[in-house]
């Protein structure tokens, strides 16, 4: 069965927005290698509204690199309450009212993992549903004070870690696997 796993970046007082504005200084020639690696390693990218309104405005104009052209090629599939459908190629929108049907069938299907990009409301959502596989939280060595947190007010979960990987520039990640 497919691993659903979400990649964040997260500071080190467990803030994840507007990570353009607090990360770039710590990304590092050895974390965009592992960056790659984790993209390749799956086939599917899942993700909610707020982030594919994001992406769509960045990576279809972007080609001619490989992580890039990956992004761009592989399957995407949306949540969404509010979308109909997507202008992105090759994605698909679920709707939110089938999340768990929609996403179980997913896991299911062959193929490689599918990877996450961020926390929010979906993964909150899948986590409750017992659908998360896996957090790989990097945690940047930067205190924010305030901001948008890793997981939301109510959320509550037993996690194990997995594994976990240090970079020069200061930055950990770690993985975690729900473990009820």
């Amino acid at each position: 069965m497919r691993k659903i796993i979400a990649s964040t970046y997260s500071t080190l007082d467990g803030f994840i927005d507007n990570p353009h504005l607090w990360s770039f200084d710590h990304f590092t020639e050895e974390a965009g290698k592992h960056a790659f690696d984790q993209l390749f390693a799956c086939d599917a990218l899942l993700m909610g509204r707020v982030t594919y309104e994001g992406f769509v405005q960045a990576w279809p104009s972007r080609a001619g690199d490989p992580f890039a052209d990956r992004v761009n090629s592989m399957a995407k599939y949306v949540v969404s309450s509010t979308m109909d459908e997507a202008e992105w190629e090759n994605t698909t929108v679920i709707k939110g009212e089938n999340l768990v049907e929609e996403i179980t069938r997913l896991k299911q299907e062959p193929g490689d993992d599918i990877l996450i990009y961020g926390c929010g409301q979906l993964t909150d959502a899948l986590l409750e549903a017992g659908l998360m596989d896996e957090y790989r939280i990097w945690v940047y060595p930067v205190v924010l004070g305030k901001g948008e947190r890793l997981w939301r007010e109510g959320i509550s979960a037993k996690l194990e870690m997995v594994d976990s990987k240090i970079f020069d520039s200061g930055v950990a990640i770690l993985s975690y696997a729900p473990t009820d």
